[in-house]
């Protein structure tokens, strides 16, 4: 294996500790606007990277300018005058010797610069071209004084940076000369196994950023803007390997922790078994064993469940609960609303009741002696079976003997929040198993990447007697007809849901939608039973309501997005859901998942309100073509990105600067292969090399 360069290797100054203040013109006011946008060192100059180039090769003659198109010109400067307009602007008329002309237009300029643009002087710049009123303009181009003939254009493409207020790109492209320069004398470490490199194709880190930064006239602009030159992926590649380390480091870690043997007598599992109206798939059994098997190993389980709506994990999740009672020991469930964690009660209760398990709830509602009452039952371990909110990882929740946490709807929660829970159960050295559950099927790329820590189980099929539901994008021109598909479908003995959905983000404003939704169609559609359950309902106000609806004593259920989870009607076979726009994927096909749920052909019915983005009508049209969430979750990535899918943008959570696990997910074994080789070979580049690409934020990894 090749040297790999660490700090500890060489004994000199690296990039990373040199200050972005001690090259030229970075005062304390430049400073901390580049503080601002994370940079700090000569490193973070060197890796903030271009988000596009331009070329400024070829030199256009003003005759040839075009609207619409960037371009490099040069000519003399005819005439300049102020114009104290409704803006006040400085404008500049350059020629050239054919008798074109173009105006350069500045709204933000100083009195020496309007005094060094006069008549006669030759300039050159470099802008978009735009129709003004009666001539070709440039606004506020680039541009600099020809002092002589020797002059020639640029020889390479120019890099455009992000930036923020204050520093202009001027300014970025001194920045970076001046580290590319510190980087010819210094090279900058390089931490990945120099023969994974060559197996990739991918050039040493130093060439790659020289690249980046200086791209030769003959590069491909193509590739460079879609980030699939060498360059860009060698980064992208040990950004994605960075991560790889961490999450692999923590897994380690997690390993050499003790947990509780949970091997139990079986004497639970099987009586609930006996007692379901249903036997469990192939794919639940394949599961069921996974987990089993991980709860008998005296390390604690880390395992990923993904299931898609309907899938039935609701039913592994009490296996493995069970096998953690027989065991002797309580179990945590954790759901991220209290609508959610009520459901989840409902059904455990209905299938342990009978076991002689009754499952306790704790949610942020419970107050006064209530709350301590269950707190003390908690502590004491009268109560076997937790399920709860946020509120089971609270300072004042103390467990006796916790062995099984398991978590639902993993990705609305903060990693924090899981490992925060865990701890309630860690004593002695010894932590409790964890199974972590989600009904929005995660891309294999996005797991790979976000949960390398945990090992991934998928429930691949659903149970028998499910059918395939039908999609439909319907105006809201059509309303009317829609009502009338409510009747016909409720008139035949079947049921209906009637979700309403706002842009405001107000659960006020959506519940007063859904009141005034419940009061039109109970006046549009006499005869039927017209419920209604939004978010600000009492608990047993909206428990009779469903109630209700699920033993058929309502026809039609409007509701907000409190249905979206965990609602099981097998009579229900119609979806209306309003402005189905203002959703994501994953969110519109959990609400569609409430039908379908039986043997009877069941429809969903977007009602959107017309016109539609280009994204929205996308969505629609990806919803209307498939019903697998496995396939809806690749192609939601493809379109939102993977913080958005996850719902990562929180303090703490993975994010990259320029890896994307979609683009890149082809690096993914490689960088899976060579975090090993680092942590097997060379543990000592793990620390710099995740110093390099996560910096602080590897607290989100932190167990």
């Amino acid at each position: 294996m090749t040297q790999i360069a660490t700090d500890s290797t060489v004994g000199v100054q690296s990039l990373g500790s040199i200050s972005v203040e001690s090259l030229k013109r970075v005062g304390p006011k430049v400073a901390e606007r580049l503080a601002r946008l994370g940079i700090q060192s000569v490193q973070d100059v060197l890796f903030h990277l271009p988000v596009r180039y331009q070329d400024r090769t070829r030199l256009i003659s003003i005759a040839d300018l075009r609207p619409g198109v960037e371009a490099l010109i040069e000519g003399e400067i005819l005439g300049a005058e102020i114009a104290m307009g409704r803006r006040r602007s400085l404008k500049v008329w350059l020629g050239d010797s054919v008798g074109s002309l173009v105006m350069l237009r500045f709204f933000h300029f100083s009195t020496q610069q309007a005094a060094s643009l006069k008549t006669g002087a030759r300039l050159r710049c470099y802008s978009e071209v735009r129709q003004g009123p009666t001539e070709l303009e440039m606004i506020h181009p680039e541009y600099r004084l020809r002092e002589g003939e020797d002059d020639p254009a640029d020889a390479r493409l120019t890099p455009i940076y992000p930036s923020t207020e204050g520093l202009q790109q001027a300014a970025w492209r001194g920045l970076t000369e001046q580290a590319l320069a510190l980087m010819a004398q210094l090279s900058p470490l390089e931490l990945l196994p120099g023969e994974t490199l060559a197996h990739l194709g991918l050039p040493s880190l130093a060439e790659a950023l020289r690249y980046l930064h200086h791209p030769p006239l003959e590069a491909s602009l193509e590739e460079l803007l879609e980030r699939r030159h060498p360059a860009f992926v060698r980064l992208a590649f040990e950004e994605l390997v960075a991560h790889q380390v961490s999450l692999r480091r923590m897994r380690l870690t997690q390993r050499q922790i003790a947990a509780p043997l949970l091997a139990g007598d079986g004497r639970l599992r099987g009586r609930l078994r006996a007692g379901l109206p249903f036997a469990l798939t192939a794919a639940q059994e394949r599961v069921v064993g996974e987990i089993a098997s991980d709860l008998m190993q005296p390390r604690p389980m880390q395992r990923l469940l993904q299931g898609d709506v309907g899938a039935g994990k609701t039913v592994v999740a009490a296996l493995a609960a069970l096998q953690a009672l027989e065991a002797g020991f309580q179990v945590a469930l954790m759901a991220p609303t209290e609508l959610l964690s009520e459901q989840h009660l409902r059904s455990l209760d209905g299938w342990l009741q009978p076991l002689g398990v009754v499952p306790l709830w704790l949610a942020g509602r419970h107050k006064g002696r209530e709350r301590s009452q269950r707190l003390e039952a908690i502590a004491s371990g009268a109560a076997r079976l937790v399920v709860g909110t946020h509120a089971l990882f609270q300072d004042e929740v103390v467990f006796r003997d916790l062995g099984l946490v398991v978590v639902d709807e993993q990705h609305r929660f903060g990693v924090h929040q899981r490992m925060k829970l865990r701890e309630k159960g860690e004593r002695s050295g010894v932590a409790p198993h964890q199974l972590i559950m989600t009904a929005t099927p995660i891309p294999r790329s996005l797991a790979m990447t976000f949960y390398a820590d945990l090992d991934l189980s998928i429930i691949d099929t659903l149970p028998p007697g499910r059918t395939p539901i039908t999609t439909v994008a319907v105006p809201d021109t059509r309303r009317d007809e829609v009502i009338e598909r409510v009747m016909c479908a409720c008139t035949q003995g079947r049921q209906a849901y009637w979700v309403c959905t706002l842009i405001e983000e107000s659960e006020a404003l959506e519940c007063q939608a859904a009141e005034d939704t419940a009061r039109q169609l109970t006046e549009g559609l006499p005869g039927l039973r017209v419920g209604l359950v939004h978010g600000r309902l009492k608990a047993s106000e909206r428990d009779a309501v469903m109630a209700q609806f699920a033993t058929g004593a309502l026809d039609l259920l409007v509701a907000t997005t409190v249905i979206e989870v965990g609602v099981d009607v097998p009579n229900a076979s119609l979806m209306i859901i309003e402005n189905p726009e203002r959703l994501g994927l994953a969110q519109l096909h959990q609400l569609r998942g409430r039908v379908g749920r039986g043997l009877i052909e069941s429809h969903c019915l977007l009602l959107y309100h017309a016109p539609l983005s280009q994204i929205a009508h996308e969505r629609l049209g990806i919803l209307r073509s498939t019903t697998s969430g496995f396939e809806i979750a690749e192609r939601d990535l493809a379109i939102r990105g993977a913080g958005e899918v996850l719902g990562t943008r929180q303090t703490g959570s993975i994010q990259f600067k320029i890896a994307d696990p979609l683009r890149d997910q082809h690096l993914l074994t490689a960088a899976q292969h060579a975090a090993d080789r680092i942590l097997s070979v060379h543990p000592d580049v793990a620390e710099p090399l995740i110093a390099r690409w996560l910096g602080a934020r590897e607290g989100y990894g932190q167990v």
